[in-house]
């Protein structure tokens, strides 16, 4: 009777714990989804603060990973003391999800700071580096260092459960993983372009609510509280074959020496992968989303794979460098693909009839062919290198946490090194291609170093000399992926000059007929042609002539130079550009003939920055604000059309002053939500140049007769605006489309563009193409506007 009463609650509790790595599955899941969205959150937010410069960007990602690895760190030394980790668990996902909401009211008063405290900080860019930095990290320790501890917690909270602990780790960071692809795909495809960011904020903070309730009310219903000794005991469950694999501790330190570049190596092989992958596909949010999803689809079905095969005596230490060797290896394969790749395209297009189908799936196709290969194979390879550094040979099992903690906190700070390497000094010292060569050694030197932990045989031999073969092979044979994307999308073009920078990638074309071509990323933003040349010079001159007596001048984006050179023609005013490449100012030297010679002209002065956040910290007021031709849906260019932007041009225009915007637009959804946006802010705005430029003023435009032909008889404009079609005051005016009541009419009631909305850069979340309704019937004489 009394033994039958004892074995009912030991029944009870092996039933309770048969639920729990289910419901941890479940949960890590939704952490790993929430988890991705508040990054795509958290790097939009910040950059409308630090600017889309590659220094800020990387600033927010060393922020962000640094948390991870604190948190990691931490929380693998304390978990191991902590009788109900699951509890634990529960309280860092609700206080992630709190930490999360609270990151908008952050960011405001971070913006407060920054900009207080910019006025005092040297001009050069270190310093302004590290106070991005300190605040970047200021906003997110707290939320990223409980995202960190997570993993060690999960993992304890899994100990109570009879199944291999290989096997367990596998499984959850497959899960976890396969939750972060979930969440890139909704936040980069739907959540910000749908609901906008404060909402989608809202949303994956209840989902760490419900993640946080569940983990509470799962570890008091499952009373799972055990002495650590019983734990202990779990750890290797006696029925598993593989029971405790005989590890060294050479082996453990050479493990978390490869794991800690493995790190580095994976997030430089990322960001070299990425610049190269943007060549063969158009600059959007979505080919980025796309990205990220292929590398971390890899990774997830990776460690799926090797789940089942973690409960097996097998020789971990040799199948870890095998996997190695094979990531660097292969790793340097993906340049060929990329060739193989540019090589199908064309047949590809042609069986996609819808040009947006056609765009998503080749970046879709390129991507998993070249990222998800290698990012499979170090899926693979993270759960056996952690589960080599957990067994030890009869030391204190009760370390599990702390262990993990280390493990994975060192992974994370070789990923910020890798990401830092990779852009700031791989890239533009060596290009793509030898990156990409260099860092696959590291991960092929890391196969050959865990070669080192077994015995000497000629099997061992062979396959490390064979790998090294292998890859100075393909090294040697293995053409350059830029080369073969230019001669695709370009034929026939000579490559003039090209500069892979830590912004971009920019390079000079001559066309076979002579005209120059300047192209970012593989596209072309501006050229030489008299067509080009002259829409460009116009959208320089016109607010310049408009404009009674310009004496202060802001150009947002360089390109070619030609708008800007036309702005400085205007000598008697001082002209800022703002450009955020290095690389593009380099490139339009190349079109000195068209631009005016700007970069030389006296009073033209370049700022390399984001534009936007040259506006948010100037304190300088202009009479005339205008930009070069940037795409609205371009990736990161969104910012340069929200509401919020043309405030700051508002605010930093005097109370005369003029701006002209490019709509830019190529359907009708994204050209009214850009003129209703405008008119937001500019209510007084008028429309020119056949419905495609937009003039803003704080007050109704005066066009003043005698000011105008002022700028007429300059001999040093004469020219110039003759080049552009301004010969007098009536060709001036016939450039005159209509004015803001009919703007009003003509664009009706409807949302606009904000930094919480971006429509017009995810545009999936906009109608369906069409064109741009006609105009002509809402065409109107320019009489209300002259000057009495």
């Amino acid at each position: 009777m009394a033994e039958g009463a004892l074995a009912r609650p030991r029944v009870a509790r092996r039933v309770a714990t048969g639920w729990l790595l289910p419901l941890l599955v479940t949960l890590f899941f939704l952490s790993g989804m929430s988890a991705l969205i508040y990054q795509v959150l958290w790097l939009r937010l910040l950059a409308l603060v630090f600017g889309v410069t590659i220094w800020a960007a990387s600033a927010v990602l060393a922020s962000f990973m640094g948390g991870l690895a604190l948190g990691s760190f931490l929380a693998g030394r304390l978990v191991d003391r902590a009788r109900r980790p699951l509890l634990w668990f529960g309280v860092a996902e609700g206080l992630v999800g709190l930490a999360a909401l609270a990151t908008p009211g952050a960011l405001s008063a971070v913006e407060w700071l920054y900009t207080a405290l910019y006025p005092i900080l040297p001009p050069s860019l270190g310093p302004l580096t590290a106070v991005r930095f300190g605040l970047s990290f200021a906003v997110l320790v707290v939320p990223a260092t409980l995202m960190g501890a997570t993993l060690p917690i999960v993992v304890k909270s899994s100990l109570a459960r009879g199944a291999g602990l290989g096997e367990r780790v596998s499984l959850l960071y497959a899960t976890n993983t396969a939750g972060a692809i979930l969440g890139t795909l909704l936040a980069g495809f739907y959540l910000v372009g749908s609901i906008g960011i404060s909402a989608s904020f809202v949303l994956a903070a209840a989902v760490n609510g419900v993640i946080a309730l569940t983990a509470i009310v799962g570890s008091l219903v499952l009373d799972l509280d055990r002495p650590d000794a019983e734990r202990a005991t779990l750890e290797w469950h006696a029925d598993e074959p593989a029971a405790r694999p005989s590890v060294t501790p050479r082996v453990r330190r050479i493990v978390l020496i490869v794991f800690t570049v493995s790190g580095l190596t994976s997030l430089a092989q990322e960001v070299i992968w990425f610049r190269v992958l943007i060549l063969f596909q158009q600059v959007t949010t979505y080919a980025f989303t796309i990205m990220l999803a292929s590398f971390l689809a890899g990774i997830a079905i990776g460690s799926y794979v090797v789940t089942p095969l973690m409960r097996r005596r097998l020789d971990w230490v040799w199948l870890l460098a095998v996997v190695e060797l094979l990531i660097g290896i292969v790793s340097l394969l993906s340049l060929a693909l990329l060739t193989w790749i540019y090589g199908g395209v064309g047949q590809l297009e042609t069986l996609l009839s819808q040009p947006l189908a056609g765009t998503l799936t080749l970046a879709a196709v390129a991507s998993f062919l070249v990222i998800f290969p290698a990012t499979l194979l170090m899926g693979i390879a993270f759960p056996i290198g952690l589960r080599l550094w957990i067994a030890d040979d009869g030391a204190d099992s009760t370390r599990t946490g702390e262990r993990i903690g280390v493990f994975y906190s060192l992974n994370v700070v070789g990923a910020i090194l890798g990401s830092i390497l990779a852009g700031f000094l791989l890239l533009p010292a060596l290009g793509s291609q030898l990156s990409l060569t260099l860092v696959s050694g590291l991960s092929l030197l890391g196969g050959l170093l865990v070669l080192t932990a077994l015995p000497r045989s000629p099997q061992v031999i062979g396959v490390g000399a064979g790998s090294v073969v292998a890859f100075f092979a393909l090294a040697l044979l293995t053409p350059s992926p830029f080369d073969a994307v230019v001669g695709y999308r370009h034929t026939g073009d000579q490559i003039l000059w090209r500069d892979e920078g830590v912004q971009t990638t920019v390079t000079v074309h001559q066309a076979p007929n002579g005209n120059r071509l300047l192209l970012l990323d593989g596209f072309a933003q501006a050229g030489d042609d008299p067509g080009s040349a002259a829409f460009h010079r116009l959208i320089g001159h016109l607010p310049m002539v408009l404009h009674p007596e310009p004496k202060e001048a802001l150009v947002i984006g360089l390109g070619g130079g030609v708008t800007a050179g036309a702005v400085a023609e205007h000598s008697r005013a001082h002209v800022d550009v703002v450009e955020l490449s290095g690389g593009v100012v380099r490139g339009s030297e190349w079109f000195r003939h068209v631009n005016a010679d700007v970069l030389h002209r006296p009073n033209a002065q370049l700022r390399v920055d984001d534009g936007r956040n040259f506006l948010l910290l100037t304190r300088k007021r202009y009479d005339v604000i205008t930009a070069d031709l940037i795409w609205p849906f371009n990736a990161g260019s969104g910012n340069l059309y929200a509401a919020e932007y043309f405030q700051l041009a508002r605010n930093a225009l005097r109370d005369d002053g003029i701006m002209l915007q490019w709509i830019g637009a190529k359907s009708d959804a994204q050209y009214k939500l850009v003129m209703r946006t405008f008119l937001s802010v500019f209510p007084d705005a008028t429309l020119w140049f056949r419905g495609g430029l937009l003039v803003g003023t704080k007050r109704p435009l005066q066009l003043s007769r005698a000011a105008i032909e002022r700028h007429l008889r300059d001999p040093e404009l004469r020219e110039p605006l003759r080049s552009v079609g301004i010969t007098d005051f009536d060709t001036l005016l016939s450039m005159y489309w209509t004015g803001p009541d009919e703007l009003r009419q003509y664009v009706g009631l409807g949302p606009i563009l904000t930094d919480d909305r971006p429509m017009v850069e995810y545009f999936l979340s906009l109608p369906p193409d069409e064109p741009v309704a006609d105009l002509s019937g809402y065409r109107r004489e320019p009489q209300r506007h002259l000057a009495p």
